[in-house]
């Protein structure tokens, strides 16, 4: 994917909005400090623009960790329902152009990897989930192991009662209520 910078109004903008959202949310990155943050985000334009794609299509990104031997810092959509302008979406490429009736006009595989973002594992949802409480009425989907994919499945996550629970679906299912958080390492 090619490096696309944000403009500089646009992309101070973002970085005020995530320096907030980091603020606000300081239980969800325990010693990381900003500064750190924001000197790989203007070291990274790309990253930024891969960001300002989750924030755009409603994913309210936030800090979540940092990897103790690169030093790199992982953001993860953190908004409270999996992000609106992400749903109604099948699971992959395969699927989508395997749905003859009413096929959905984009799935998830593709969308995230054109906003230079992955899709969370489960392990990595499961994480996400100590941090908050997250899709407790909408639902996410999640990378599939290639043995369910190639019998037609895919996972997805959700909150209820209390619990996280993993489910499958066809792969190319698709539901108002479903799309996908996505995680990016900087």
């Amino acid at each position: 994917m090619p490096i696309i910078q944000l403009s500089p109004e646009v992309r101070d903008a973002l970085l005020d909005t995530l320096k907030e959202r980091f603020v606000n949310n300081m239980a969800r990155h325990r010693g990381i400090e900003w500064p750190d943050v924001q000197s790989r985000l203007e070291a990274n334009p790309g990253k930024c623009w891969s960001l300002n794609e989750m924030e755009r299509t409603g994913g309210e990104p936030d800090v979540v960790g940092r990897d103790a031997t690169t030093g790199e810092i992982t953001f993860m959509d953190c908004s409270p329902e999996s992000p609106a302008d992400r749903r109604n979406l099948c699971y992959d490429l395969k699927a989508q152009e395997g749905r003859k009736k009413f096929p959905p006009a984009q799935n998830a595989l593709s969308m995230a990897a054109e906003m230079g973002i992955e899709v969370l594992t489960e392990a990595e949802y499961r994480a996400l989930q100590e941090l908050g409480e997250f899709d407790r009425r909408t639902s996410s989907w999640v990378q599939t192991p290639p043995a369910i994919r190639q019998l037609g499945g895919a996972l997805f996550c959700d909150r209820r009662y209390g619990t996280v629970f993993v489910y499958h679906n066809g792969a190319d299912s698709y539901y108002g209520a479903r799309g996908f958080r996505g995680v990016l390492r900087v």
